[in-house]
């Protein structure tokens, strides 16, 4: 089972949209969560952002594959930035956050669509990581890793012939 957890200011239809595609690509069963507050302690004051590692470690888990969605901007040492973190391969939790997916970020009018689709994307991505997959080498498969908006709304929302293998065996 996969679930998806709204973090404290989702919203929760934006999580309910992005679980038709996630079963759709992973042929599984995806159960939409009541939200959780957001963890306290890892904010970054000189940063203006959370460490992704220091928020996974601090969110519940119970079964199955968990990935939160956050509006909180989110990084890890050594980036500017991520969209999102799986806690590893095969782990069982995850992370996504919508703040640099929002056309707002970049002084733009919004757009629900494109919205959605870019965090149908770093959801998927996430949990391919969570079922073992590594990043891809297709810049079009869902699992090629994303260094810029650019780079996730340039790929699709699925997984490559590749990818779908791995996931199978």
């Amino acid at each position: 089972m996969i679930y998806l957890i709204p973090l404290t200011g989702i919203d929760i239809n934006l999580i309910k949209d992005v679980k038709f595609y996630v079963e759709e690509v992973y042929e599984e069963k995806v159960r939409v969560e009541s939200s959780v507050n957001f963890p306290e302690g890892c904010f970054n004051k000189l940063r203006n952002q959370y460490n992704a590692e220091c928020v996974i470690e601090k969110l519940p888990y119970k079964e199955g594959v968990a990935i939160y969605i956050t509006e909180k901007d989110l990084y890890v040492e050594g980036l500017n930035f991520v969209f999102g973190l799986a806690e590893s391969l095969y782990g069982k939790k995850g992370i996504v956050s919508i703040a640099r997916l929002k056309e707002s970020f970049y002084r733009k009018k919004e757009n629900y669509n494109l919205l959605l689709l870019r965090t149908v994307k770093e959801i998927i991505h996430e949990i391919g990581h969570l079922k073992g997959l590594s990043h891809c080498s297709d810049p079009k498969c869902v699992m090629h890793f994303s260094n810029s908006l650019y780079d996730t709304d340039y790929k699709d929302y699925k997984l490559c012939e590749k990818c779908r293998k791995k996931l199978r065996k």
